[in-house]
């Protein structure tokens, strides 16, 4: 997690030279040379984390005319100058603020004061749980019908592509993907989905290996990605980056999807996609232009290192196909 600390003395500042140190990030003082709301500004949509070492009303002032949404807003930390207690007050689960709270808190001994729900009733936070597991949580909105089922004893269904290691927290049913519960299942682990109410945990796993003809716009990549999607249930949001062989790394039209979507594409040379190990789609036509009998399924294995999940599908002279890296996720969902 990037951070920045403001410090308002100079016990404060040593204070946060001190956790710059142990836990990374860049010490300031406040008005040197920014002012407080200059230096919230420049900094609160710039680091992940941001951490006030003076009092909490400072802090919330400060922060309050840049306050947006919990799904981007960053991690915003107090704790005094003379590190007695560290309080969380923005972005406690998905920006990790209670996680952040409480490193600093073992870092420097002092008490850590959480206030969210379910921690202080000790029930699972799927949202920090999401985040610790280095997945996009799709519907944030429906965070608030689990954690208050959870909250009034009751459970919540889940279901996962990947085995989950560890001890399932109190309040969880999971499924085996054949069950389902009065046709509903309330948490989603997975790269593709076709399910509408649940709420989605999706990890960033998913490579798309494209060919193209060329000159191909990138309106025509797009066409065949939402085909692929509609008919697979790809969430394009468990997408981390796009793969093809070289003699397309001048494509103007592949470089702008990627570029749209904000994925970066590697390419590999004809000898390195026909020693990726696996069984292809084959084709003639495709080995007489590029030297290797597929470019979609085998760029997109070697750059996953995984299976490709997705065979070819093909439209208006492009190809795709998905393979997913490996993923192992835990029941794990906090800094204790």
């Amino acid at each position: 997690m990037e951070l920045a600390y403001l410090a308002f003395s100079e016990q404060g500042y040593t204070l946060a030279q001190k956790l710059a140190a142990e836990l990374g990030g860049t010490a300031y003082r406040s008005g040197q040379p920014l002012s407080l709301s200059e230096w919230t500004e420049e900094h609160f949509g710039r680091e992940e984390g941001l951490v006030f070492v003076g009092a909490a009303g400072i802090a919330v002032r400060a922060i309050s005319p840049f306050v947006s949404d919990k799904t981007t807003d960053p991690a915003v930390v107090v704790i005094d100058e003379k590190a007695l207690n560290v309080i969380p007050i923005l972005s406690g689960h998905l920006g990790g603020a209670n996680d952040l709270a409480r490193s600093i808190a073992k870092a420097t001994g002092a008490g850590c004061v959480i206030t969210t729900a379910t921690d202080i009733n000790g029930v699972f936070a799927v949202d920090e749980w999401s985040k610790r597991q280095g997945c996009r949580l799709l519907e944030p909105k429906r965070i608030v019908n689990i954690s208050g089922a959870l909250l009034g004893g009751g459970t919540v269904t889940a279901k996962s592509r990947w085995d989950i290691a560890g001890e399932i927290p109190e309040g969880i049913v999971v499924l085996d993907g054949s069950e389902t519960a009065c046709g509903r299942t309330d948490i989603t682990m997975d790269a593709f989905s076709k399910e509408a109410e649940t709420l989605h945990i999706v990890p960033p796993v998913c490579v798309l290996g494209i060919g193209c003809r060329k000159g191909t716009p990138k309106e025509a990549i797009e066409l065949l990605l939402e085909k692929l999607k509609k008919e697979t249930g790809l969430l394009t949001e468990s997408v981390c980056g796009a793969a093809s062989i070289d003699l397309k790394k001048e494509e103007a039209g592949l470089l702008e999807f990627c570029a749209g979507h904000g994925w970066d594409i590697d390419f590999y040379s004809s000898e390195e996609l026909a020693a990726v190990p696996g069984s292809f789609s084959a084709s003639e036509m495709v080995r007489n232009v590029t030297g290797v009998d597929n470019v979609c399924e085998r760029s997109a294995a070697r750059k996953a290192g995984g299976e490709v999940v997705v065979r070819k599908m093909s439209e208006g002279g492009v190809t795709m196909a998905v393979a997913i890296r490996e993923f192992r996720p835990t029941w794990e969902w906090k800094n204790e």
